[in-house]
């Protein structure tokens, strides 16, 4: 027997469970996905994308890695944002991260040396970028806030993708959101960064600084 036939037997009884509710359901989700939603998170465990928004599968469709990072290099990702653009037609692309984030933390440390590093290093630069207020913060609240702003500089880069430029241009709705999610209670939070097709990202960037700093 599998070690993990504990998984096996809780797969199981969730289809049935889901076919009970709903005979139909998993026909038609074989057919074809249509999400009007893209998600780009944080591997972290404790925050499962669709759960939280208390959707079904086939209604976000998802990408995850540490410290929801959307990295121009990481062709993952990027090919995870042309496919929902221009297969999908997505209507709004959510970064979300959360507090307490383990990337944000080993983003705030002394060098280990480790992948990790390489990988959070543009967590570095934003702390540094904002390091003449960031810097007079209370020491525990560093952390928070820069869960906040690292969410808010990756809806930016976002802002700055030429697949999103293009369709933006083209008039596609398609709509950009900084959130975050408090893993103590389960609630989100929305940043105030909100950019759409002939909006100026960097009015909403402004605006969802300025609400971090005035909090």
């Amino acid at each position: 027997m599998s070690q993990l036939q504990n998984l096996l037997n809780n797969n199981k009884a969730w289809a049935e469970r889901i076919t009970s509710e709903d005979a139909d359901f998993f026909r038609r989700l074989a057919e074809q996905q249509r999400p009007e939603y893209l998600w780009i998170g944080c591997s972290d465990s404790r925050v499962p994308a669709s759960q939280v928004v208390d959707l079904k599968p086939g209604d976000v469709f998802v990408h995850r890695n540490i410290a929801n990072l959307v990295q121009t290099s990481d062709v993952n990702c990027q090919a995870v944002i042309q496919f929902a653009v221009e297969t999908l037609k997505v209507k709004h692309i959510i970064v979300c991260g959360h507090y307490g984030c383990g990337g944000v933390l080993a983003a705030m440390q002394p060098e280990s040396g480790g992948l990790v590093d390489y990988w959070v290093w543009s967590i570095k630069l934003t702390r540094q970028k904002h390091a003449h207020w960031f810097n007079m913060l209370p020491k525990d609240k560093q952390p928070d806030v820069l869960c906040e702003l690292n969410v808010i500089e990756q809806a930016v880069v976002l802002s700055q993708n030429k697949i999103i430029q293009r369709h933006w241009l083209a008039g596609q709705a398609l709509y950009l959101h900084a959130w975050i999610y408090r893993i103590h209670d389960g609630h989100l939070c929305d940043l105030d960064f909100n950019c759409g097709p002939g909006e100026d990202p960097d009015t909403a960037y402004q605006a969802a600084i300025a609400k971090i700093k005035h909090a």
